[in-house]
């Protein structure tokens, strides 16, 4: 399989993103992948921002981009955007990424070449040393990778939450069928990273043993108001009860 035979849907979720948007991430993102031949579309996925995010994607960048698309959901949080973007992409691959670009798309190109030898879910890994990152932050990675790894495992995976991720997007799919904790839409408040979704999915794909590949890219701390160290840490914790108790039940089940 030659790169220009892979076709991907890249997926951004967006949730008060004025902001960025007016500093020209979403130019980067058309200038990049309008004259990528891997690239079929772009799709935005609105959650619900109360902001002018929508207005402006509608007004400026829409027809700027022809392979731009605009899908507006109610706030639901960045799980619920993502898990929609995934459902709707037409391309036989799909690549989702954080609106910031802490992440270049220019990283893409690395999970290009392992699509290429038919891996089925390709993840970008940061370094351990999250290099411009709050020590806080750091501090709350460590704890939740030891919480992560004793409840729920996810042996070989060492950075689940880098929001840089490409899947063939029927086996995602699949894998999506099955989720329990992620299954229904949540209401959300204010912004929400859902960082269990991650871990429900990679979680679900080594369990359905899918080939999980980490990827190295590069990364870069991007303040953002959208994330809370200390309320997402607490959102997040509850999920993996949640999948430990799933799975000791026996409720996963591939369909």
């Amino acid at each position: 399989m030659t790169s220009n035979e892979i076709t991907i849907t890249l997926v951004i979720p967006c949730y008060n993103e004025e902001v960025n948007i007016q500093k020209g991430v979403l130019d980067k993102i058309g200038n990049f992948t309008q004259s990528h031949p891997n690239f079929a579309e772009v799709l935005i996925v609105d959650d619900g921002s109360s902001d002018r995010s929508r207005e402006i994607v509608k007004d400026k960048y829409l027809e700027k981009f022809p392979k731009f698309s605009l899908m507006e959901n109610s706030h639901q949080g960045k799980a619920f955007a993502v898990i929609a973007g995934i459902r709707k992409a037409k391309s036989p691959y799909v690549l989702f990424s954080d609106i910031d670009l802490a992440t270049p798309l220019e990283e893409s190109e690395k999970l290009i070449d392992e699509a290429k030898k038919g891996t089925k879910i390709i993840i970008g890994s940061r370094s351990a040393t999250r290099k411009g990152a709050p020590f806080l932050r750091k501090i709350m990675a460590v704890g939740f990778i030891f919480i992560r790894n004793f409840m729920i495992g996810l042996k070989g995976v060492r950075d689940t939450q880098c929001g840089f991720k490409m899947f063939h997007t029927k086996s995602a799919n699949t894998i999506l069928d099955a989720l329990i904790v992620f299954k229904k839409n949540r209401k959300a408040k204010g912004s929400s990273v859902s960082a269990g979704f991650d871990l429900e999915f990679l979680f679900l794909a080594q369990k359905f043993c899918f080939k999980i590949k980490e990827v190295p890219v590069t990364w870069r701390h991007v303040e953002t108001k959208n994330v809370h160290f200390i309320a997402d840490s607490i959102e997040t914790i509850k999920d993996i009860l949640r999948m430990k108790y799933y799975d000791i039940r026996g409720a996963y089940i591939l369909k």
